[in-house]
């Protein structure tokens, strides 16, 4: 056989083939002439080889084609230029260093998604999703603490939402996790995932209710000005208790019974330019509103202290203050900013996923975020300073309640926060799902009687509870730092192997401490907040 192969080597130069053909035979001929050269298997290694094949899944040209296609791809999105970490981070996401159990069902990952959301979209969703109704709060927090304490708890609260991202992108990276709840299974077992759940339920739930206390407050409003009425004369259809159970049976529950809410994702863009509209707004109602309020219509001046206002006080800004109000302040701040569990899903439909880039899309949106609460916080303040409630939008109807413009706003606000209630309402849906029924198959009863008992729910917290900074507070003081900082540390001191990283790693101590200083917060805050409810030194957030 070596000989005929010779013999066809020198034809092929004889007739003056092509050099790159005779090449080729040349190489490939060394190659069979070197494998035969090479030592023969045992009997017994041929045998074993199959099954050591079987067992790891793949034979070994198949795992050579695999490392091949995997350096294709990195070359071709660029990979190679990162850093050893940045390559490490890339190797996570596609190798799990928890691995399954032999014979368990394979979980679904988000590196079998194949991403399609381009980086400016997936900024303008997690955009979305940080900005809530928490914007109506935060010229309230910034009259309690001054403008110099306000600024510097605002950029404290950025910078560690970013960071408690990198811990959960981080964690994701490493088991290949989509889902918050599955990232507390894999960090802590069924009680890990129960506390996830729980977590987004009272979240999600403190949301809904935030939405449908803007309803309560506004839409009778929206009602009294289109009838030209500058006070609320008490008929029915003027009363916000009414109207939110009118608007959760007419509108939310029939939209929260459908199977799947996909079309309404459209309402984010909506949702985004409403406030983008509201900021314009208030930025603009700055200059066009004289303090001390002196429109003929406004009675918000009486409840302040009239002699600040005669003394020409109630017109200063505060730089730095401290009151009773104060504690609220971070629970707001805290609301305001959390994403966490969009986060996840948002990191699955991103084009050509990677740790790294799903961070710069979270550090961008939350800069914008960071830039918008700040303006509206500050031109909200200077406009009423000591008056301003907790609830920015109410504050307007004091001074004029036919505004056009600020109708307009309202409508708009109200539209955005109703089609957002049915939205939010589908992750508590699934979780409670998740806890009670696993592994169950659809069923339409459950389905209804879960959206039910929600709306259900939210109505009679919204109803009974007296103003929306109690939502706020109390909500941003439990799921907040839960969701923030607890959360995202413990599944990265858990969940990233000790090969990795040991536990006394500087990353692992800074989680840690990370989770610990949340935990503080928590119980600072919520402290706070109850020994104001029992002294009653509340001051009235807007007589909802």
């Amino acid at each position: 056989m070596l000989h005929l192969s010779e013999t066809f080597i020198g034809l092929c130069s004889n007739v003056k083939l092509p050099f790159l053909f005779t090449y080729f035979i040349k190489v490939n001929f060394q190659r069979v002439q070197s494998s035969n050269n090479r030592p023969s298997k045992s009997l017994k290694s041929q045998a074993q080889e199959p099954e050591l094949q079987k067992m790891n899944g793949h034979s070994r040209d198949e795992q050579f084609d695999d490392l091949t296609t995997d350096m294709e791809l990195q070359k071709m999105n660029g990979h190679g230029g990162h850093g050893k970490d940045d390559q490490f981070d890339d190797l996570a996401e596609q190798q799990e260093f928890l691995p399954h159990k032999t014979g368990a069902k394979k979980e679904i990952h988000f590196t079998d998604f194949e991403g399609k959301t381009s980086f400016g979209m997936s900024v303008f969703n997690l955009s979305n999703a940080i900005m809530g109704s928490g914007i109506l709060g935060l010229a309230f927090a910034m009259s309690n603490t001054g403008i110099i304490l306000f600024i510097t708890l605002l950029v404290f609260i950025a910078i560690v939402s970013a960071y408690s991202i990198h811990l959960l992108l981080r964690s994701a990276g490493v088991v290949g996790i989509r889902a918050y709840e599955q990232l507390g299974m894999r960090a802590f077992g069924p009680p890990g995932k129960l506390l996830a759940a729980c977590v987004i339920t009272v979240h999600n739930i403190g949301a809904m209710s935030s939405y449908l206390f803007i309803v309560k407050s506004e839409l009778p409003l929206v009602i009294q000005a289109f009838l030209g009425k500058h006070e609320n004369t008490g008929e029915w259809f003027l009363n916000g208790n009414y109207l939110i159970i009118i608007v959760s049976i007419g509108i939310i529950l029939p939209l929260a019974l459908m199977k799947h809410l996909g079309y309404l994702g459209y309402t984010s863009g909506f949702s985004l330019t409403c406030m983008v509209f509201f900021l314009i707004s208030v930025i603009y109602k700055k200059f066009n509103i004289s303090c001390p309020l002196d429109d003929p219509h406004h009675n918000i001046t009486p409840i302040v202290d009239m002699h600040t206002v005669e003394n020409g006080t109630f017109c200063e800004a505060k730089l730095f203050t401290m009151n009773s109000q104060t504690a609220y302040t971070i629970p707001i701040l805290a609301f305001a900013f959390v994403c966490h569990p969009e986060v996840l899903p948002i990191y699955t439909e991103l084009r050509n996923a990677t740790k790294k880039r799903m961070q710069n899309v979270a550090n961008i949106s939350i800069l914008a975020m960071f830039i918008m609460y700040l303006l509206t916080a500050l031109f909200g303040y200077l406009t009423f300073f000591g008056a301003v409630e907790s609830e920015l939008l109410h504050t307007y109807s004091r001074v004029d309640p036919l505004d056009v413009l600020i109708l307009c706003v309202r409508l708009a606000v109200l539209v955005a926060v109703t089609l957002t209630v049915p939205v939010v309402l589908f992750p508590i849906r699934r979780a409670l799902l998740q806890i009670f029924f696993p592994d169950q198959p659809f069923h339409w009863a459950r389905h209804v009687i879960i959206a039910f008992s929600l709306i259900f729910v939210v109505n009679l917290l919204v109803i009974f509870v007296p103003t929306i900074r109690d939502i706020f507070g109390l909500i941003g003081a439990t799921s907040a730092p839960s969701l923030i900082f607890i959360l995202p540390g413990i599944f990265y001191v858990r969940i990233v192997p000790k090969e990795q990283e040991p536990l006394l790693s500087r990353p692992k101590i800074q989680a840690a401490c990370f989770a610990a200083l949340g935990f503080l917060f928590m119980v600072m805050s919520l402290s706070f907040i109850i020994t104001d409810w029992v002294t009653g030194e509340s001051r009235s957030g807007g007589g909802h």
